[in-house]
Parts: C-alpha cells; sequence; structure tokens
C-alpha cells in the first residue's frame, strides 16, 4: 500500500472537488464493473457533504454509435458496442444513488473521452467558479481518473487526488499509478486521504 504523505498547503476555500465517474455504468452490476467502488463512494460522499455547491460530477457518456467517434475511440466502441447509446440503458449512464441528492446545487459535467476535459465544458465551468485547486475523487484510478489528472496539471491547477476516494477495477495499476502520482509527480500531486482534507479545506 503506497503511504499518503500530507498535504504542502491548506486546501483553498474556493477549490473544487471534481468526482470522476461514479455511475451506474461502473458499479459491480454495470458492463464495466469497478468491484471496490462502493468503499471509495463512502470517501467520495463525505468530501461531497460539506460543500455539495464546490462538487462537480462527470459522467462518462458514451457514442450513440461507434461510427460518431473518430480515429482509435471508433475501434474501441466496436468492441464495446453494447454500452453504447444505441443499445445501453440510459439508466446506467446516471450517477449513482447515493450523488444524486446533491444535484443540485452540486453540477454535473458530461464527457465523451477519458480525460475531464476534453470535448467538456468542464474548463469553463471550473472557470466560473474562480477555481485554482482541484480535489480529485473517482474512477478509474488508472484511466478517466490518470487522464483528468494529467490535463489538470497541464493546465496548472493544484491537484489533490484522495487516495481513498479513487477506485480501479484492477488492483495492481490502481497501486502503481498511487505510487506514480505520489512519487513521480510528487511536485504536482499531493496524495491525502479523505479525513486529511477535509481537515484542512478552508472554511468561509
Amino acid at each position: 500500500m503506497t503511504s499518503v504523505p500530507a498535504l504542502r498547503a491548506p486546501i483553498e476555500r474556493n477549490a473544487v472537488h471534481l468526482c470522476i465517474d461514479m455511475q451506474r455504468l461502473l458499479t459491480p452490476d454495470g458492463p464495466w464493473p469497478t468491484p471496490w467502488m462502493e468503499a471509495a463512494l463512502q470517501h467520495a460522499v463525505r468530501l461531497v457533504e460539506p460543500r455539495p455547491a464546490q462538487t462537480v460530477f462527470t459522467r462518462f457518456v458514451p457514442p450513440r454509435t461507434p461510427e460518431e467517434m473518430p480515429g482509435v475511440w471508433r475501434r474501441y466502441f466496436d468492441k464495446w458496442r453494447s454500452v453504447t447509446r444505441e443499445f445501453i440503458d440510459p439508466s446506467l449512464l446516471e450517477l449513482v444513488p447515493p450523488l444524486v441528492s446533491f444535484v443540485p446545487p452540486a453540477a454535473v459535467v458530461d464527457k465523451g473521452r477519458y480525460s475531464a476535459f476534453v470535448a467538456s465544458p468542464l474548463q469553463s465551468v471550473l472557470q466560473e467558479r474562480g477555481a485554482t485547486t482541484l480535489v480529485i475523487s473517482g474512477a478509474e484510478t488508472d484511466i478517466c481518473v490518470l487522464a483528468t489528472v494529467l490535463n489538470g496539471i497541464d493546465l496548472g491547477y493544484r491537484i489533490v487526488v484522495a487516495a481513498d476516494a479513487v477506485c480501479s477495477s484492477v488492483d495492481p495499476t490502481h497501486d502503481a499509478l498511487m505510487t506514480l502520482y505520489g512519487q513521480r509527480f510528487a511536485e504536482q500531486i499531493e496524495l491525502a486521504d479523505t479525513e486529511t482534507i477535509l481537515g484542512n479545506w478552508s472554511k468561509g
């Protein structure tokens, strides 16, 4: 288990909690099951509760058909045609039930790529809130969380990954990414558990 270091500084009052793809699509009963989402979800809920208006949920929304996607995405959705909107139960794209009650005031941003910043309005939503720090939770550690974190770094955001509020369907790559976040990206990513984040998030 990767050790979780302390935060370098308090989290700014206007930070945004960005909760990635906590959808029925990824629950153990969904087509892309993430078996221990429930454990991470409990911590994500704790991050939402004190500041729902400072939370942005993302939802991964597949195309209607593979032909709507460019390049290698078309091949990807040829393989996963069952999750395209032509076939999938639309309810599987919704947030998991514990999070639905927070919207509004929490916002929802739909995306069609791994990164929440690509082909989505997320950057505008964050700029409207004056956010310079993102507290990250969600799924999956080694796919959509990874892509979003790296784009966030490139855009200059302070990135705080809630280590107990992210999850993956593959334990070895989750563990590898937690090591990557905490070591190779130590100057640009801070890892902290939910308790530490809540205790160091400025009030007011």
